[in-house]
């Protein structure tokens, strides 16, 4: 069933930055690919909901699948990708650090016309991951070790995570060392929440 706060994103975008109800807001990039990838998610009987301003499909209350757009690609993005047997090859990791999440990058419709079967195979291959119980063994990052703060904040907005591990690891690291150079948590945890739009828009610390 259709969330009608999914029709507002689509029609207003994600909010999330000053672009937000605009032409150039990313999702009026895409409007008819996040429709049809929409509706092939829901032909896959999961729940649609609202969750960091984008659209989420959850089996059961546990997150399977976002939609979502960026500015070069709109995508399907499985939380527990890393789980999925991954066929076809469509899916890509969002950065070094992503230790979970998996995504397909889509930029035509005649694209998600040719992978149609593929994409809802893979949404019910997710699906049973989360039906198992299968869980992801995540293991100690080598290089970059994110401070406490960062992940709470990974833990409540996905999308997030997804945008700071799009990021080159030379941006990455720009990041952590302005966030954990206070003393103070919730000095952190500000530049944290500072910082977002300038991840989202694919930029390190100086903008660029």
């Amino acid at each position: 069933m259709k969330n009608p706060a999914i029709d507002n994103y689509l029609e207003e975008g994600c909010g999330r930055c000053k672009l937000g109800g605009t032409p150039d807001c990313k999702v009026h990039r895409w409007p008819k690919e996040l429709v049809v990838l929409r509706q092939i998610v829901l032909d896959c009987g999961l729940t649609e909901e609202l969750k960091w301003s984008i659209p989420c499909y959850t089996y059961e209350g546990a997150n399977v699948c976002v939609v979502s757009a960026f500015k070069e690609y709109t995508s399907l993005s499985f939380f527990k990708g890393v789980l999925l047997q991954d066929a076809k090859a469509l899916l890509h990791s969002q950065g070094e650090n992503s230790q979970s999440a998996r995504i397909i990058k889509i930029t035509s419709l005649k694209q998600i016309e040719d992978l149609k079967e593929d994409l809802k195979a893979y949404v019910y291959e997710a699906i049973e991951v989360e039906r198992l119980g299968l869980k992801v063994d995540f293991k100690q990052k080598d290089e970059l070790e994110y401070p406490e703060e960062l992940l709470e904040e990974f833990k409540k907005d996905p999308q997030f995570q997804t945008a700071f591990e799009a990021l080159t690891p030379g941006r990455q690291r720009g990041f952590i060392l302005n966030y954990t150079q206070p003393k103070q948590v919730q000095t952190r945890i500000n530049r944290i929440q500072k910082s977002k739009p300038l991840v989202f828009a694919g930029k390190g610390p100086q903008g660029r």
